[in-house]
């Protein structure tokens, strides 16, 4: 087949891959961007699940993107704009529904919530820079110092508020919720929060630092004006205006190596490409062990690499409505968490771990034709909604757990929206193995590997990839499998990019 040359090949077009792309290209790289999709956005891009009903893909929700993104891509003038900022309205049971805006409530914890969120906020903003930083090595001197220099941001707190800060990491989130709340459509939304999209639970250990990363991406929830997939055309616009050449439907099937190098890679159709290096956005476990290969890599290393933990427990569920359903009073504009309470989080988590599915799922919901039209028929609607938790394994079998699950979704949804079943016209739910197959994403899992202590900063994927680099020269990370994670804000794309110009790679 012909040879094509270029100076840097990106593989995967999410918002990670053009982020990265961007970034290089602006600097006067020539790069590649092979996207296996008919579209660049990945997770974050729309499709039609049903004639005439339109849907985020995956994510329908962002914290913020990273500032750096939204700043060196020019995002506004490709057109890039939010609505305001989501409010959440927690439904609970019987209990009233509760909005929530930021630190604002109200309810018998109105005072205890806004300080919770104040200190919560505070500590985020101090562990914000470390997203944009790329992890240390624990080796030798000089990296030590780099370790500690990043620790200045955090020993300026002030003797009291590190020990907190210290606490707080290492804590879980129920016992925070327990502590300083009493409302439990409260302490369900916290718990809620600080699990969303995590293999872990309410109880599990450094539980509540997830709630801190929320954070420190933004205070409330954003949605483009326009949808997710205004979203994903104005970064695949903002990539080309930078000079990337972006392919759709190139699915890289190989890394080509030589001489211990990562030189190129070869598509699914035969076609081959060099380039100087090859970027990869992708899943770590899938760069390394489909994409490069076993006989790349040194063993060790390729063992490890296979112990990435990547399990996925949230499934995605889209419903075309013939109208508008009614979330007992709730703005139909706003985002719907239904979760009882810190337990209910708890209790639905604990099947997964034995490949069940929970009889009353927690979830988050949004009606993205009550913010955009176009997204179905007249009168109709579109219901997005992340549910919790799926089996990633399920133990009867994928179809028979995929009914389970979206009966008792539907159950938990028709409590709060008396009468929603028959608005339905169509549904469709993705299990974590959905999510694997249509993504990319290896268990299911949307941070490209699980977001616990043990695989971040520089852990994240492995520690001998933790820097953007690999063991295989030629061959660098620009994921979400890599720091900081997962979210759709690109801050990991940018931060491999620059790794890469300041190695003069």
């Amino acid at each position: 087949m012909p040879m094509r040359s270029s100076e840097v090949i990106v593989i995967g077009g999410g918002v990670n891959g053009l982020a990265c792309a961007a970034r290089l290209a602006a600097k006067g790289r020539k790069v590649t961007l092979l996207e296996a999709g008919a579209a660049v956005g990945g997770g974050a891009g729309e499709r039609e699940f049903a004639p005439g009903y339109r849907a985020p893909a995956l994510a329908h929700l962002t914290q913020g993107l990273d500032a750096r993104v939204v700043e060196g891509m020019a995002l506004e003038r490709h057109g890039l704009a939010f609505h305001p900022a989501l409010a959440t309205t927690v439904l609970s049971g019987a209990a009233e529904p509760l909005l929530v805006r930021g630190g604002k409530t109200s309810g018998p914890d109105t005072a205890a919530w806004e300080a919770l969120h104040r200190k919560l906020s505070g500590f985020a903003r101090v562990l914000a820079p470390f997203r944009q930083m790329r992890p240390v090595r624990l080796a030798g001197e000089n990296r030590l110092f780099g370790l500690a220099r990043q620790g200045l941001g955090i020993r300026g707190l002030g003797r009291g508020d590190f020990r907190e800060l210290l606490r707080m990491v290492l804590i879980n989130v129920h016992d925070v919720a327990e502590d300083e709340l009493t409302d439990d459509r409260l302490k369900g939304l916290l718990a809620f929060d600080a699990t969303l999209g995590a293999w872990l639970g309410p109880r599990s250990p450094n539980s509540l630092i997830l709630y801190l990363d929320r954070l420190a991406r933004g205070a409330d929830p954003l949605l483009p004006k326009g949808g997710m997939g205004a979203l994903a055309t104005a970064l695949g616009r903002a990539a080309e205006a930078a000079g990337v050449k972006v392919r759709t439907g190139a699915q890289v099937e190989r890394v080509l190596v030589e001489g211990d190098r990562a030189v190129g890679v070869r598509l699914a159709g035969g076609e081959e490409m060099r380039a100087g290096l090859v970027v990869s956005a992708m899943n770590p476990r899938t760069t390394f062990q489909k994409l490069a290969g076993a006989a790349a890599l040194d063993a060790g290393f390729f063992k490890a690499v296979g112990h990435i933990r990547a399990r996925g427990a949230a499934a995605k569920l889209h419903l075309a409505l013939r109208g508008a359903p009614e979330f007992r009073g709730a703005d139909p504009r706003s985002r719907i968490v239904i979760t009882p309470s810190s337990e209910a989080v708890e209790s639905a988590f604990n099947p997964v771990k034995y490949g069940e599915v929970p009889g009353a799922p927690v979830m988050e919901a949004i009606l993205p034709s009550a913010h955009e039209p176009g997204l179905a028929p007249e009168g109709h609607h579109v219901l997005s909604a992340i549910v919790q938790y799926a089996p990633h394994a399920p133990k009867a079998g994928l179809e028979a757990a995929r009914a389970e699950m979206l009966e008792n979704t539907l159950k938990v949804l028709e409590a709060q929206s008396p009468g929603l079943r028959g608005l339905i016209v169509h549904a469709e739910l993705l299990m974590p193995q959905d999510i694997e197959a249509r993504f990319g994403m290896v268990g299911g899992n949307w941070h490209h590997g699980e977001l616990a202590v043990e695989q971040m900063l520089f852990n994240r994927p492995t520690f001998a990839a933790a820097q953007y680099a690999t063991p295989l020269p030629g061959l660098w990370l620009a994921g979400a499998g890599s720091h900081p994670g997962g979210g759709i804000d690109g801050a990991a794309g940018w931060n491999a990019a620059q790794a890469i110009l300041e190695a003069k790679a």
